[in-house]
């Protein structure tokens, strides 16, 4: 599966933050449309937390969004470093998105038990509508990190001994991911340039494993440049 990627250089993280929140809106728009249901997948990560606060003063047909998640940490379910959490902080606690169409991680049970526990949700939910990302400064995207392997046929993968605390993580696969109709990374900050430069070099990175069933878009801020 091969699929155009599109580079977008704005400004700064917030004209990133922005600019996502809006796309994200129209896919939602396009998705209930044609197939009655959006079905997003939602990264960590300070930029998409921008992007949901913006999100969560917007309006849509909430009630018909199914919100899935790229990774998460194995950390108790109120612990701070949970995407789940922060996103449900900042957004979804705040719009009317029925509970039971938000589906986080149960990280909390090891990553083994997670990782087969959504394996059968994510199945269900194929393809995404729109799956949102970022990039480390190693190049890892969701908890895909450079010299990991993982089975080929797995949707869902169980993380161990994880380059940044904590070391166990559940995390979709490069195929779970890119069984998307749309895909939007985001990126910002001095930090990512030089792996952004390595990117386009046509070095081997995590991130550049994801592709989409139609477009993968890149957000990118003039300080990760091009």
């Amino acid at each position: 599966m091969s699929s155009p990627t599109r580079w977008e250089l704005l400004k700064d993280p917030a004209e990133v933050a922005q600019e996502a929140a809006y796309r994200i809106l129209r896919a939602a728009e396009d998705a209930i449309a044609e197939r009655g249901v959006f079905r997003i997948v939602l990264a960590g990560g300070q930029t998409p937390e921008h992007c949901y606060s913006i999100l969560a003063k917007s309006e849509a047909e909430w009630s018909r969004w199914q919100v899935y998640f790229g990774d998460e940490r194995c950390v108790p379910p109120d612990g701070r470093d949970r995407n789940s959490l922060m996103a449900c902080r900042v957004w979804l606690d705040h719009v009317p998105i029925p509970a039971d169409h938000v589906h986080p991680i149960p990280a909390e049970k090891g990553a083994e038990l997670a990782a087969r526990e959504y394996e059968p949700l994510v199945r269900s939910a194929l393809p995404f509508d729109l799956v949102i990302l970022g990039m480390g400064e190693d190049g890892h995207t969701a908890s895909l990190f450079p010299c990991h392997e993982h089975p080929a046929d797995e949707l869902v993968h169980a993380v161990h001994h994880a380059p940044k605390p904590p070391p166990d993580r559940v995390t979709l696969s490069v195929a779970a991911l890119s069984n998307a109709r749309q895909v939007l990374i985001l990126i910002t900050g001095a930090s990512k340039r030089p792996t952004v430069q390595a990117w386009c070099r046509g070095e081997s990175l995590p991130i550049m494993s994801i592709r989409a069933l139609t477009t993968v878009d890149i957000l990118i801020d003039k300080e990760a440049g091009l």
